[in-house]
């Protein structure tokens, strides 16, 4: 079971915005994820947890930021509801995605349990309803994901294999790199892997 630490900053600028301490694990579900944010500062900044089916996709989401919540999963495409920090009020959601996305690192390796790619596919094209930060508010976006290349690099605990991924936004055309080993992100815009316990599961 990986435990470890992300650092989250601002892609364009570098300003930290937190850490993301966190522990995942294949189950017998499937996969999951749990997490809890801090400030630069230490204060609690919300949670993530994530439960994905054999098939990638999401069973279960929680999300807690800034006193809102969301919960959903796969439901007619996907559904969520999403509260604001009094408790008065939840609005509820449907599109027809075909997972969630955000700035958790749990979003990048739940979307390639999703995929499955292989080097020699072609690029596959998918719809995510991503909650933006800081108030998960969503937004639906259409990406095109890629599988440029896979590595395995000897380490102390064994072989690790790495894949790169190539991801496009397609209302705007930007394209970045996303670097994976099993269930733990080594390298992406945004994240950094500052601290990793054990090493990354291997998915089946």
């Amino acid at each position: 079971m990986p435990r470890g630490r992300y650092a989250l900053h601002d892609p364009h600028d570098h300003t930290p915005l937190a850490e993301e301490h966190f522990q995942c694990a294949p189950g017998p579900s499937g996969w999951r994820y749990v997490s809890r944010l801090t400030t630069p500062s230490g204060d609690h900044r919300g949670s993530v947890d994530l439960t994905l089916d054999e098939l990638g996709r999401p069973l279960r989401l929680e999300l807690h930021a800034a006193g809102w919540q969301v919960r959903g999963a796969a439901l007619d495409g996907v559904t969520w509801v999403r509260a604001d920090p009094t408790g008065g009020h939840a609005d509820e959601g449907n599109v027809r995605a075909h997972a969630f996305t955000g700035t958790s690192p749990a979003f990048l390796v739940a979307t390639t349990r999703l995929l499955r790619l292989t080097p020699s596919a072609p690029a596959t094209r998918l719809r995510l309803v991503a909650f933006t930060d800081p108030v998960l508010a969503p937004r639906t976006v259409d990406q095109s994901w890629a599988l440029m290349g896979r590595e395995t690099h000897t380490t102390d605990n064994g072989p690790l294999t790495v894949d790169e991924y190539q991801v496009t936004a397609l209302d705007t055309g930007e394209r970045h790199t996303v670097h994976i080993a099993g269930d733990v992100v080594l390298a992406a815009p945004g994240i950094e892997l500052e601290d990793l316990e054990s090493p990354p599961s291997s998915f089946a």
